[in-house]
């Protein structure tokens, strides 16, 4: 088969399917997965992945989803690869009654969702639609998010499998598929089984305009502010009371702009407060520390413990802990031990018809703990943007490029092996 010759795509009727189902994570949960709604998609996805003959798809108490298509390669050698998205969505914004709208031939202006005539994707606002004229963008309503991250790469991983069966002309090694619960709150590959999966290398396919491929995430780190002030009855406070619920908003407001989130770009890392609760005695403030570089992120926690030193100068009975914890680290560090998986992924989005663009993510995918864990990942675009709100989007066409250079990497794949 003539990978440049055009598809029975499947990949915008399955994605249609797919983003009606509710599948928001939740952060506040302590289970796996953290919502049970998780595994509905989980379980459509083995039906249909069973029904196109891959016999061992199955579903895991944990709600990740494991399938393998067999090699039909000749070659003895080629290294086994692994296609990995993730099946929620992000808790930011609802994912109840998502109803998505498929403007066809989309013509360069504002998009103006109509159960709520407020929310317009504005073409000044999403530069990438300039990209998209002719094309058919698919949006919500209005009212809730779209869910694009990452029912994208779930559809394009889905009708990439289907093409592959449907057509055995394409030459490959054995391909995993790893769907995977909860990644929108951190916990993506919590339980993922690495030996299950048994694969050389992985992509993940959540990345956003199409041509573009990371191989550089941030390095992620949590931290924990807990003060500790002085209680005293409010009528007889004075001279007494040290509260601190106000000492926490003296060092929010003590964070410098240039290290937020709002104010860098680029290869900038940040320092974020992400919630704050306590009362007059004791408060707590969570952060998340981004940055390319490790070694910046202890220097980044070393801000919030000088701002805290230095406010609490004039609160001289209350006290302060900082406590972090590292979360993911950049997966560059890894794949660049093992080059030929970044410049396979390459060679298939040019193979695709499109400009290949390296990138780095000021953020995290399940690729960034997968490469920490044994299975080096780089990340692909899905077409997805403006992910986690209601101006969500995602053209079929770009969904359609994605199938193709899933289709490339596992023929290159099977060329090199």
């Amino acid at each position: 088969m003539n990978l440049s010759s055009p598809l029975s795509h499947t990949v915008t009727e399955r994605f249609l399917k797919y983003v009606t189902i509710d599948t928001q994570s939740d952060p506040a949960s302590d289970s796996c997965p953290s919502t049970e709604k998780q595994k509905d998609l989980g379980l459509l996805l083995v039906d249909e992945l069973l029904a196109m003959g891959v016999k061992d798809a199955n579903l895991d108490e944990f709600g990740y989803v494991y399938a393998t298509i067999p090699s039909n390669s000749a070659k003895k050698n080629v290294p086994m690869i692994c296609f990995c998205s993730h099946m929620d969505t992000a808790p930011d914004c609802s994912g109840t009654g998502v109803k998505p709208i498929v403007h066809k031939n989309y013509q360069g202006v504002d998009i103006i969702l109509p159960d709520d005539a407020q929310q317009i994707i504005k073409l000044l606002e999403h530069p990438d639609l300039k990209n998209q004229v002719g094309n058919d963008v698919i949006t919500a309503s209005g009212t809730t998010l779209l869910g694009a991250d990452n029912k994208a790469g779930v559809a394009e991983i889905m009708d990439a499998c289907y093409q592959l069966i449907n057509h055995p002309e394409i030459k490959h090694g054995d391909i995993r598929i790893l769907f995977t619960p909860d990644e929108e709150i951190g916990r993506g590959v919590d339980k993922a089984d690495i030996k299950k999966l048994g694969a050389f290398a992985a992509y993940t396919m959540d990345g956003e305009s199409a041509g573009n491929m990371e191989n550089e995430t941030f390095s992620a780190d949590g931290a924990k502010l807990i003060i500790r002030g002085v209680s005293s009855h409010p009528g007889f406070a004075k001279g007494k009371m040290e509260s601190a619920i106000k000492i926490a908003g003296q060092i929010i407001a003590a964070l410098p702009f240039e290290l937020s989130p709002e104010g860098t770009a680029d290869m900038q890392g940040f320092v974020h407060p992400v919630n704050i609760e306590g009362h007059v005695e004791t408060a707590s403030i969570d952060f998340i520390i981004r940055d390319f570089e490790d070694e910046k992120l202890k220097a980044h926690a070393n801000v919030i413990r000088n701002i805290a030193e230095g406010v609490l100068k004039n609160f001289p009975g209350s006290s302060y802990e900082l406590i972090t914890k590292a979360q993911y680290r950049n997966m560059k560090t890894v794949l660049d031990k093992h080059p030929q998986i970044v410049e396979y992924g390459m060679e298939a989005i040019k193979r695709a018809g499109m400009e290949a663009k390296l990138c780095s993510i000021r953020g995290g995918t399940d690729g960034s703990r997968l490469s920490f864990m044994g299975l080096p990942c780089p990340n692909i675009f899905a077409g997805e943007h403006a992910f986690h709100g209601k101006h969500e989007w995602v053209s079929v066409q770009d969904m359609q490029k994605a199938v193709l250079t899933i289709l490339h990497l596992c023929v290159i794949w099977e060329e090199r092996g």
